[in-house]
Protein backbone atom coordinates (compact mmCIF):
# COMPACT_ATOMS: atom_id res chain seq x y z
CA UNK A 1 0.00 0.00 0.00
CA UNK A 2 0.94 3.67 -0.87
CA UNK A 3 3.24 4.91 2.21
CA UNK A 4 2.48 9.11 1.36
CA UNK A 5 -1.06 10.41 0.92
CA UNK A 6 -3.14 10.16 -1.15
CA UNK A 7 -3.47 6.34 0.43
CA UNK A 8 -4.64 3.58 -2.27
CA UNK A 9 -7.37 2.90 0.15
CA UNK A 10 -8.95 6.90 0.81
CA UNK A 11 -12.01 8.92 1.42
CA UNK A 12 -13.16 11.98 0.28
CA UNK A 13 -14.18 13.13 3.72
CA UNK A 14 -17.53 13.67 5.13
CA UNK A 15 -19.60 11.56 7.32
CA UNK A 16 -22.76 10.94 8.59
CA UNK A 17 -23.68 12.72 11.39
CA UNK A 18 -24.48 11.21 14.71
CA UNK A 19 -28.29 12.03 15.95
CA UNK A 20 -26.15 13.70 19.18
CA UNK A 21 -24.53 16.07 16.88
CA UNK A 22 -28.01 17.09 14.82
CA UNK A 23 -29.43 17.40 18.38
CA UNK A 24 -26.94 19.70 19.68
CA UNK A 25 -26.60 22.05 16.20
CA UNK A 26 -30.65 22.36 16.57
CA UNK A 27 -30.08 22.85 20.61
CA UNK A 28 -27.22 25.86 19.56
CA UNK A 29 -29.52 27.25 16.83
CA UNK A 30 -32.09 27.65 19.40
CA UNK A 31 -30.44 28.81 22.37
CA UNK A 32 -31.13 26.09 23.87
CA UNK A 33 -26.90 25.30 24.66
CA UNK A 34 -23.79 27.37 24.68
CA UNK A 35 -21.33 27.22 21.65
CA UNK A 36 -18.86 25.52 24.41
CA UNK A 37 -21.65 22.46 24.83
CA UNK A 38 -22.04 22.13 21.40
CA UNK A 39 -18.16 21.64 20.85
CA UNK A 40 -18.05 19.66 23.71
CA UNK A 41 -20.42 17.07 21.61
CA UNK A 42 -18.39 17.68 18.48
CA UNK A 43 -15.23 16.90 20.04
CA UNK A 44 -16.28 13.66 21.61
CA UNK A 45 -17.74 12.45 18.65
CA UNK A 46 -14.78 13.40 16.26
CA UNK A 47 -12.66 11.39 18.39
CA UNK A 48 -15.01 8.38 18.27
CA UNK A 49 -14.94 8.68 14.56
CA UNK A 50 -10.71 9.37 13.87
CA UNK A 51 -10.52 6.15 16.17
CA UNK A 52 -13.16 4.18 13.65
CA UNK A 53 -11.51 5.31 10.67
CA UNK A 54 -7.81 3.72 11.95
CA UNK A 55 -9.41 0.76 12.88
CA UNK A 56 -11.33 0.61 9.65
CA UNK A 57 -7.88 -0.11 8.09
CA UNK A 58 -7.50 3.65 6.75
CA UNK A 59 -4.53 5.55 6.63
CA UNK A 60 -6.06 9.42 7.23
CA UNK A 61 -8.55 10.03 9.14
CA UNK A 62 -10.13 13.74 9.08
CA UNK A 63 -13.29 15.66 11.50
CA UNK A 64 -16.16 13.65 8.86
CA UNK A 65 -17.03 17.74 8.65
CA UNK A 66 -19.15 17.17 12.12
CA UNK A 67 -18.80 20.69 12.77
CA UNK A 68 -20.24 22.05 9.32
CA UNK A 69 -23.49 22.49 8.09
CA UNK A 70 -22.36 22.63 4.07
CA UNK A 71 -19.20 21.16 2.73
CA UNK A 72 -18.39 24.87 1.15
CA UNK A 73 -20.85 28.16 2.44
CA UNK A 74 -19.22 27.15 6.10
CA UNK A 75 -15.43 27.91 4.82
CA UNK A 76 -16.84 30.95 2.24
CA UNK A 77 -18.46 32.22 4.90
CA UNK A 78 -15.27 32.19 7.24
CA UNK A 79 -13.88 34.48 4.65
CA UNK A 80 -13.20 38.12 5.06
CA UNK A 81 -15.37 40.39 2.50
CA UNK A 82 -17.79 36.93 1.69
CA UNK A 83 -21.17 36.60 3.23
CA UNK A 84 -23.88 33.53 3.08
CA UNK A 85 -27.11 35.31 2.54
CA UNK A 86 -30.64 34.11 1.77
CA UNK A 87 -31.40 33.84 -1.53
CA UNK A 88 -34.89 32.64 -3.86
CA UNK A 89 -33.20 29.68 -5.16
CA UNK A 90 -31.35 26.32 -4.22
CA UNK A 91 -29.38 24.08 -6.00
CA UNK A 92 -31.20 21.77 -8.12
CA UNK A 93 -30.49 18.59 -7.66
CA UNK A 94 -31.98 15.77 -9.32
CA UNK A 95 -35.57 15.62 -7.20
CA UNK A 96 -34.53 17.60 -4.21
CA UNK A 97 -33.76 20.96 -3.47
CA UNK A 98 -31.18 23.05 -1.18
CA UNK A 99 -31.73 25.04 1.56
CA UNK A 100 -32.16 28.88 -0.19
CA UNK A 101 -28.11 30.19 0.53
CA UNK A 102 -25.94 32.01 -1.95
CA UNK A 103 -21.85 33.49 -1.76
CA UNK A 104 -22.17 37.33 -1.85
CA UNK A 105 -19.12 38.85 -1.97
CA UNK A 106 -19.00 42.31 -0.29
CA UNK A 107 -15.72 43.36 0.65
CA UNK A 108 -11.79 42.75 0.04
CA UNK A 109 -11.46 38.54 -0.11
CA UNK A 110 -8.53 37.75 2.50
CA UNK A 111 -8.19 34.73 4.50
CA UNK A 112 -7.78 35.59 8.22
CA UNK A 113 -8.01 34.00 11.41
CA UNK A 114 -10.44 31.28 9.67
CA UNK A 115 -12.48 29.20 11.78
CA UNK A 116 -11.03 25.85 10.26
CA UNK A 117 -7.96 26.55 11.78
CA UNK A 118 -9.32 25.57 15.18
CA UNK A 119 -11.32 22.55 13.65
CA UNK A 120 -7.53 21.41 12.07
CA UNK A 121 -5.96 21.97 15.59
CA UNK A 122 -8.73 19.90 17.50
CA UNK A 123 -8.03 17.03 14.28
CA UNK A 124 -4.20 17.03 14.14
CA UNK A 125 -3.59 15.25 17.88
CA UNK A 126 -6.95 12.81 17.67
CA UNK A 127 -5.26 11.72 14.09
CA UNK A 128 -1.74 11.38 15.10
CA UNK A 129 -2.33 9.38 18.51
CA UNK A 130 -4.28 6.78 16.32
CA UNK A 131 -1.65 6.58 13.76
CA UNK A 132 -2.76 8.01 11.08
CA UNK A 133 -2.59 10.97 9.00
CA UNK A 134 -5.30 13.94 9.24
CA UNK A 135 -6.48 15.49 6.56
CA UNK A 136 -8.10 18.50 6.06
CA UNK A 137 -10.56 19.36 3.51
CA UNK A 138 -11.74 23.06 1.68
CA UNK A 139 -13.75 24.21 -0.68
CA UNK A 140 -12.08 25.40 -3.88
CA UNK A 141 -11.61 28.97 -5.35
CA UNK A 142 -13.17 27.90 -8.34
CA UNK A 143 -16.13 26.98 -6.36
CA UNK A 144 -16.30 30.26 -5.31
CA UNK A 145 -16.08 31.59 -8.47
CA UNK A 146 -18.92 29.58 -10.62
CA UNK A 147 -21.54 30.33 -7.27
CA UNK A 148 -21.09 34.03 -6.98
CA UNK A 149 -24.30 35.28 -9.22
CA UNK A 150 -23.93 39.39 -10.72
CA UNK A 151 -26.35 39.94 -8.46
CA UNK A 152 -23.97 38.97 -5.48
CA UNK A 153 -21.29 41.01 -6.43
CA UNK A 154 -21.70 44.04 -4.38
CA UNK A 155 -17.88 45.02 -3.17
CA UNK A 156 -16.91 48.16 -3.77
CA UNK A 157 -13.80 47.03 -4.48
CA UNK A 158 -14.49 44.98 -7.69
CA UNK A 159 -16.44 46.19 -11.04
CA UNK A 160 -16.24 42.56 -12.68
CA UNK A 161 -15.37 39.13 -12.03
CA UNK A 162 -12.02 39.63 -13.04
CA UNK A 163 -11.29 42.11 -10.53
CA UNK A 164 -11.43 39.44 -7.52
CA UNK A 165 -9.62 36.99 -9.22
CA UNK A 166 -5.78 38.41 -7.82
CA UNK A 167 -7.40 38.53 -4.20
CA UNK A 168 -9.05 35.32 -4.36
CA UNK A 169 -5.65 33.79 -5.23
CA UNK A 170 -3.77 34.90 -2.63
CA UNK A 171 -6.50 34.13 -0.08
CA UNK A 172 -6.00 30.60 -0.77
CA UNK A 173 -2.13 30.55 -1.04
CA UNK A 174 -2.39 32.56 2.65
CA UNK A 175 -5.14 29.62 3.48
CA UNK A 176 -2.25 26.97 2.15
CA UNK A 177 0.39 28.63 4.11
CA UNK A 178 -2.33 28.71 7.50
CA UNK A 179 -2.79 25.21 7.46
CA UNK A 180 0.96 23.96 6.90
CA UNK A 181 1.80 26.26 9.47
CA UNK A 182 -0.09 24.59 12.23
CA UNK A 183 1.02 21.15 10.72
CA UNK A 184 -1.16 19.87 8.20
CA UNK A 185 0.60 18.06 4.95
CA UNK A 186 -2.70 16.54 3.42
CA UNK A 187 -5.11 19.16 2.12
CA UNK A 188 -7.81 18.97 -0.24
CA UNK A 189 -10.07 20.96 -2.65
CA UNK A 190 -13.64 20.29 -2.96
CA UNK A 191 -14.96 21.21 -6.32
CA UNK A 192 -17.76 21.39 -8.22
CA UNK A 193 -17.30 23.73 -10.34
CA UNK A 194 -15.28 21.36 -12.73
CA UNK A 195 -17.97 18.84 -12.71
CA UNK A 196 -20.65 21.88 -14.32
CA UNK A 197 -18.21 22.14 -17.11
CA UNK A 198 -18.63 18.49 -18.09
CA UNK A 199 -22.68 19.07 -18.65
CA UNK A 200 -23.99 21.32 -21.17
CA UNK A 201 -27.25 21.05 -19.30
CA UNK A 202 -25.69 23.07 -16.49
CA UNK A 203 -23.17 25.21 -18.36
CA UNK A 204 -26.42 26.58 -20.13
CA UNK A 205 -28.36 26.69 -16.81
CA UNK A 206 -25.64 28.71 -15.69
CA UNK A 207 -25.85 31.04 -18.22
CA UNK A 208 -29.18 31.51 -18.45
CA UNK A 209 -30.29 31.07 -15.27
CA UNK A 210 -27.23 32.30 -13.18
CA UNK A 211 -26.13 34.90 -15.71
CA UNK A 212 -22.23 33.51 -15.54
CA UNK A 213 -19.95 33.52 -18.40
CA UNK A 214 -19.38 30.31 -19.28
CA UNK A 215 -16.87 30.32 -22.28
CA UNK A 216 -13.47 29.87 -21.16
CA UNK A 217 -13.92 28.39 -17.51
CA UNK A 218 -11.40 25.54 -18.33
CA UNK A 219 -8.70 27.50 -19.09
CA UNK A 220 -9.69 30.26 -16.33
CA UNK A 221 -10.48 27.69 -13.39
CA UNK A 222 -6.94 25.69 -14.70
CA UNK A 223 -4.92 29.54 -14.25
CA UNK A 224 -6.42 30.51 -11.12
CA UNK A 225 -5.66 26.72 -9.31
CA UNK A 226 -2.01 26.55 -10.57
CA UNK A 227 -1.73 30.30 -9.83
CA UNK A 228 -3.09 28.60 -5.81
CA UNK A 229 -0.22 25.83 -5.72
CA UNK A 230 2.60 27.65 -7.41
CA UNK A 231 5.38 27.41 -4.62
CA UNK A 232 3.29 25.36 -2.15
CA UNK A 233 5.68 23.37 0.02
CA UNK A 234 6.67 20.13 -1.32
CA UNK A 235 6.25 17.79 1.22
CA UNK A 236 2.26 19.55 1.16
CA UNK A 237 -0.15 17.22 -0.73
CA UNK A 238 -3.00 18.86 -2.56
CA UNK A 239 -5.37 17.31 -4.28
CA UNK A 240 -8.83 17.92 -5.12
CA UNK A 241 -12.50 15.94 -5.69
CA UNK A 242 -14.64 16.44 -8.43
CA UNK A 243 -17.68 16.24 -7.25
CA UNK A 244 -20.93 15.63 -9.29
CA UNK A 245 -23.56 16.92 -6.41
CA UNK A 246 -23.71 15.31 -3.15
CA UNK A 247 -26.85 16.09 -1.33
CA UNK A 248 -29.96 13.34 0.33
CA UNK A 249 -28.09 10.89 -2.15
CA UNK A 250 -29.46 13.03 -5.40
CA UNK A 251 -27.24 14.68 -7.75
CA UNK A 252 -26.26 17.24 -10.27
CA UNK A 253 -24.18 16.88 -13.00
CA UNK A 254 -23.73 14.40 -15.86
CA UNK A 255 -21.27 13.99 -18.61
CA UNK A 256 -17.80 12.81 -19.11
CA UNK A 257 -14.59 13.99 -18.05
CA UNK A 258 -13.51 14.52 -21.45
CA UNK A 259 -14.18 18.09 -21.92
CA UNK A 260 -12.82 19.12 -19.04
CA UNK A 261 -9.50 16.27 -18.81
CA UNK A 262 -6.92 18.36 -20.43
CA UNK A 263 -7.30 21.56 -18.21
CA UNK A 264 -7.99 19.46 -15.00
CA UNK A 265 -5.13 17.48 -15.51
CA UNK A 266 -2.60 20.33 -16.70
CA UNK A 267 -3.08 21.68 -12.72
CA UNK A 268 -0.66 21.18 -10.17
CA UNK A 269 -2.55 19.11 -8.16
CA UNK A 270 -0.99 16.09 -6.68
CA UNK A 271 -4.01 13.96 -7.18
CA UNK A 272 -7.66 13.58 -8.38
CA UNK A 273 -10.67 12.30 -6.78
CA UNK A 274 -12.77 11.65 -9.57
CA UNK A 275 -16.66 9.95 -9.39
CA UNK A 276 -17.00 6.91 -11.39
CA UNK A 277 -19.38 5.20 -9.52
CA UNK A 278 -22.44 5.53 -12.37
CA UNK A 279 -22.34 5.53 -16.27
CA UNK A 280 -23.01 9.79 -15.76
CA UNK A 281 -19.40 9.61 -15.23
CA UNK A 282 -18.33 8.27 -18.76
CA UNK A 283 -15.20 6.28 -19.57
CA UNK A 284 -11.43 6.09 -17.74
CA UNK A 285 -10.33 7.65 -21.64
CA UNK A 286 -9.78 11.01 -20.37
CA UNK A 287 -7.27 9.89 -17.94
CA UNK A 288 -4.74 9.35 -20.57
CA UNK A 289 -3.81 13.38 -19.97
CA UNK A 290 -3.01 12.33 -16.61
CA UNK A 291 0.76 13.54 -16.20
CA UNK A 292 3.03 10.42 -15.85
CA UNK A 293 4.32 10.02 -12.65
CA UNK A 294 3.93 13.14 -10.75
CA UNK A 295 -0.17 12.63 -10.14
CA UNK A 296 -2.71 9.88 -8.58
CA UNK A 297 -6.32 9.73 -9.64
CA UNK A 298 -8.48 8.41 -6.73
CA UNK A 299 -11.03 6.11 -8.25
CA UNK A 300 -14.81 6.53 -6.99
CA UNK A 301 -16.02 3.72 -7.97
CA UNK A 302 -17.80 2.50 -4.21
CA UNK A 303 -20.54 5.00 -3.91
CA UNK A 304 -22.02 6.62 -0.93
CA UNK A 305 -25.36 7.47 -2.21
CA UNK A 306 -27.04 3.87 -1.62
CA UNK A 307 -25.62 1.75 1.45
CA UNK A 308 -25.95 -1.65 -1.15
CA UNK A 309 -22.10 -2.67 -1.65
CA UNK A 310 -20.80 -3.61 -5.21
CA UNK A 311 -19.09 -6.87 -6.09
CA UNK A 312 -15.58 -6.68 -5.64
CA UNK A 313 -15.10 -8.08 -8.38
CA UNK A 314 -16.73 -5.78 -10.96
CA UNK A 315 -14.78 -3.15 -9.05
CA UNK A 316 -11.56 -5.19 -9.53
CA UNK A 317 -12.29 -4.89 -13.68
CA UNK A 318 -13.00 -1.73 -13.72
CA UNK A 319 -9.69 -1.00 -11.85
CA UNK A 320 -8.09 -2.84 -14.69
CA UNK A 321 -10.03 -1.23 -17.45
CA UNK A 322 -8.91 2.43 -16.18
CA UNK A 323 -5.24 1.07 -15.92
CA UNK A 324 -5.76 0.35 -19.46
CA UNK A 325 -5.72 4.54 -19.56
CA UNK A 326 -3.53 5.48 -16.63
CA UNK A 327 -0.35 3.92 -14.80
CA UNK A 328 -2.47 0.91 -12.09
CA UNK A 329 0.29 2.51 -9.87
CA UNK A 330 -0.78 6.47 -10.02
CA UNK A 331 -4.32 4.44 -9.60
CA UNK A 332 -5.82 4.65 -6.17
CA UNK A 333 -9.90 3.69 -4.87
CA UNK A 334 -11.89 5.57 -2.80
CA UNK A 335 -16.35 6.14 -1.95
CA UNK A 336 -16.39 7.95 -4.80
CA UNK A 337 -17.63 11.14 -2.34
CA UNK A 338 -18.60 11.89 1.20
CA UNK A 339 -20.96 10.55 3.40
CA UNK A 340 -22.90 14.08 4.15
CA UNK A 341 -22.07 17.26 1.82
CA UNK A 342 -24.57 18.59 4.15
CA UNK A 343 -25.22 17.95 7.32
CA UNK A 344 -28.60 16.01 6.18
CA UNK A 345 -26.09 13.20 4.85
CA UNK A 346 -27.16 10.88 2.22
CA UNK A 347 -29.70 7.94 2.47
CA UNK A 348 -27.64 4.79 4.02
CA UNK A 349 -27.38 3.80 7.98
CA UNK A 350 -24.10 4.70 9.82
CA UNK A 351 -23.49 0.39 9.64
CA UNK A 352 -23.29 0.61 5.97
CA UNK A 353 -21.38 3.55 5.74
CA UNK A 354 -18.43 2.06 7.39
CA UNK A 355 -19.36 -1.79 5.22
CA UNK A 356 -18.16 0.78 2.25
CA UNK A 357 -15.06 2.12 3.79
CA UNK A 358 -13.91 -1.44 4.76
CA UNK A 359 -14.82 -2.41 1.41
CA UNK A 360 -12.81 0.20 -0.07
CA UNK A 361 -9.32 -0.84 2.18
CA UNK A 362 -10.44 -4.61 1.38
CA UNK A 363 -10.55 -3.91 -2.65
CA UNK A 364 -7.45 -1.89 -2.64
CA UNK A 365 -5.22 -4.25 -0.46
CA UNK A 366 -6.09 -6.84 -3.32
CA UNK A 367 -5.07 -4.53 -5.85
CA UNK A 368 -2.31 -2.87 -4.76
CA UNK A 369 -1.36 -5.68 -1.91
Amino acid sequence: MSVNPPYRADIVGSFLRPAEIKTARAQAASGEIDAAALRAVEDEHIAALVTHQAQSGLSLATDGEFRRSWWHFDFFGGLDGVDIVETDHGLPFQGAQTKQKAVQINGRIAFGDHPMLEHWRALKPLAEAAGVTPKQSIPAPTVLDFRVEPDNLVANEYATRDDYVDDLVQAYRDAIAAFYAEGCRYLQFDDTAWAYLCSETELERAKTERGIETDGLGERYRDILNRVLDGKPDDLVVTTHICRGNFRSTWISSGGYEPIAEHLFATNYDGFFLEYDSDRAGGFEPLRFLKPGTQTVVLGLVTTKSGELEEPAEIEQRIREAAEHAPLEQLALSPQCGFASTEEGNVLSEDEQWAKIRHVVDIAGRVWG
